[in-house]
Order: C-alpha cells, then sequence, then structure tokens
C-alpha cells in the first residue's frame, strides 16, 4: 500500500497478539474473535472515524524469538467496509504456532520495524496484548534501546487471572511514551471487553493530541 501524504493519516496503530505456549487453542480464539468483534463494536467505529483523517492498522501474532506472524498488512481504515474487511480478515485467520515461549522484546522490535514501514501518519502506537512477561530473548528495556521508539507510544493489555503480577510488570517494563497505559482483561473472557475500551481509548487520544497540536501551530 502506498504511503499516504504526511499527517493524512492521523494514527498508525501497531496490535500485537500474543500466541506463546501459555495461550491454549480456546483461550487463542477468544483473544483472535475477540479483537475482531471488537473492531466492529460500535462505539469503536464511531471511534475511528471520530476526525477527518484515517487510521492505519497492522496486525501480528508473536510468541518465541523468531515467531512474528502477519495477520493484516498495513490498511488504512477509511470507511467502514475497511474495517470489517480487516475485522474479517484478522477472524479468519489461524495461529502459526502454540509451543514457543514468551519473547516480548523481539515482539516489540518486530512492531517498531512495522512502524518503520508504516503509511505516513502524524501518532504511531503499538497495543501489545499478553498473559505473561518476558522468559526468551532479550527484555523490553533493551528493545527500546536498540530499535527506533522515537515519538512512539506503546500500551498494554493484559489478560490477567487473580493474584498474577503481570500488570505491574506491563506498568514497569512495557508500556512508554505519552499518555501510555495498561488496560486489564479479567481473563480471556473478558478479552474483547478489554479490547474495545483499549481501543476507544486510543483513538479518542489521537483526536486530542492532534487537536492541541494545531492549538499549539497557530498560537
Amino acid at each position: 500500500m502506498a504511503a499516504a501524504p504526511v499527517e493524512a493519516c492521523r494514527l498508525a496503530l501497531v496490535l500485537a497478539l500474543d500466541v506463546s505456549s501459555s495461550v491454549d487453542a480456546e483461550e487463542d480464539l477468544l483473544q483472535r474473535h475477540g479483537m475482531a468483534a471488537a473492531l466492529l463494536a460500535p462505539e469503536v467505529e464511531a471511534a475511528f472515524f471520530s476526525g477527518p483523517d484515517p487510521v492505519a492498522i497492522q496486525i501480528f501474532e508473536w510468541s518465541g524469538q523468531q515467531n512474528q506472524t502477519d495477520l493484516l498488512a498495513w490498511t488504512l481504515i477509511q470507511t467502514p467496509a475497511d474495517l470489517r474487511r480487516a475485522a474479517n480478515a484478522l477472524a479468519r485467520s489461524t495461529r502459526a504456532t502454540n509451543d514457543m515461549p514468551t519473547a516480548m522484546g523481539y515482539a516489540l522490535g518486530y512492531a517498531s520495524i512495522k512502524l518503520q514501514h508504516a503509511p505516513a501518519c502524524l501518532f504511531h502506537t503499538i497495543d501489545m496484548a499478553g498473559d505473561g512477561t518476558n522468559n526468551d530473548g532479550f527484555a523490553p528495556a533493551s528493545a527500546y534501546a536498540a530499535f527506533p521508539f522515537d515519538g512512539v507510544t506503546v500500551n498494554g493489555l493484559v489478560i490477567s487471572e487473580p493474584d498474577t503480577a503481570v500488570a505491574g510488570y506491563y506498568l514497569a517494563e512495557v508500556i512508554r511514551g505519552p499518555l501510555a497505559f495498561v488496560e486489564i482483561a479479567d481473563g480471556f473472557a473478558d478479552f474483547e471487553n478489554a479490547m474495545r475500551r483499549k481501543l476507544v481509548r486510543e483513538l479518542s487520544a489521537q483526536i486530542i493530541g492532534r487537536f492541541n497540536i494545531q492549538k499549539g501551530a497557530n498560537g
């Protein structure tokens, strides 16, 4: 897809799904189908089209060091039909592997590289979903030191069971940038609801950010 003119796209959004070995087949479907359903939720669709400029999205799944698989190439969401096609592509996708550890640093590096090939957009956000901490390869801090993350916001969606420390890990080690936040899903069954909340918040933040930039430029 050819790059859009600078600032014709308000947000380049990378959505990353954890498919490491801690995620079983049923949980994988709850994530995959939950994200697809969240993209089509009325409040999310309204957030996508709340401004005059479109949003570009890219989706991949991740697990081990060499296990990152694109589920949706960069797609400019200019109409509701574009959003439906993106959601349908995600819902039809199948898991590439199910027996790999959690290489979060590698996933972040991969997402950073993907942003280098995104349409030209005003803001750049990576949306990391997962149910565990890094246990394979370099840590998120090393990814942030080695890959280009200037101007990139990294948010987290934690699939958390009671009494886990994963949310704290995301807060301390994963999220990055202005207005970065962690959304919590109460188990995989709540993934769709959490993703809806997260997408609305991310898309709304970009509208506010663009307004502030334009206000500053106009004095």
